[in-house]
């Protein structure tokens, strides 16, 4: 471990949570909020439905209205509950697209770090910033098994090789895999991308504060789909560049 010496914050999901776990990247910000804003529209009409099945059930009955209702058509309302759902999804379409959008956006990345999932390890490449060196930083990363996890590890999320990133540094993520689909995804970052053979995809990351945060394989792999951890560890630049030398 890069940071056992120093004090960090693990981002790692906690028994019976069932809020968001708290967000490290401006995106994953951006999800957050968009997800209150709308609940704020799913409240709304969480209440009114609830108001017009109170309506039905306690008005609309054989003791106040002895002579039921004719009624079978209005333009009117559906007109309104046509238009009003329509302008719903329209404003909640805005932020959306908006969110989407910057989610693909890259901005100089100063960092490329290739993901290969396998079966069932997670394999890792380093090509920038390495001066004279002409080999990349390669290395493979797997599951601590049980019977060698140490005090405070925890079970199932460890692994022996973190990736090491600097703080507040743009870094593009290049994504594959060689045998089946895999799923790269880390619930603070705001990230889950798919690996998938024989094709590269791409995603941005920069983030806003240090820490240890754990992520797992997101798509199913196969029978060790649950043993794939993802462990990335956020450094200070200075600390990032020690790695780097002593990595390389």
């Amino acid at each position: 471990m890069f940071l056992q010496h120093n004090i960090c914050h693990f981002d790692i999901a906690e028994s019976w949570q069932l809020s968001f776990q708290d967000p490290a990247t401006p995106v994953m910000e951006g999800i957050i909020n968009f997800h209150h804003d709308l609940f704020f529209f799913l409240l709304i009409i969480l209440f009114f439905v609830c108001w017009l099945l109170f309506r039905i059930i306690i008005l609309f009955n054989e003791k106040k209205n002895k002579k039921s209702s004719t009624l079978v058509h209005s333009t009117f309302i559906e007109i309104i509950w046509t238009l009003l759902p329509a302008l719903i999804l329209l404003i909640i379409a805005i932020p959306s697209f908006a969110l989407l959008y910057s989610m693909d956006e890259v901005i100089d990345p100063i960092i490329t770090i290739k993901i290969i999932g396998n079966q069932w390890y997670w394999n890792y490449e380093y090509s920038d910033n390495l001066e004279n060196k002409k080999e990349s930083i390669i290395f493979d990363s797997y599951m601590i098994q049980d019977n060698n996890l140490e005090l405070g590890q925890f079970r199932l999320l460890e692994v022996d090789n973190r990736i090491i990133i600097p703080l507040r540094t743009h870094i593009r993520l290049l994504i594959t895999a060689s045998d089946v689909l895999h799923s790269w995804a880390i619930p603070s970052f705001g990230i889950k991308l798919d690996a998938c053979p024989g094709r590269l995809n791409q995603t941005t990351l920069f983030v806003k504060r240090e820490g240890v945060f754990y992520g797992q394989c997101s798509e199913l792999c196969g029978i060790n789909h649950g043993f794939m951890p993802i462990v990335v560890e956020v450094v200070s630049l200075r600390d990032y560049l020690i790695w780097l030398k002593n990595k390389s």
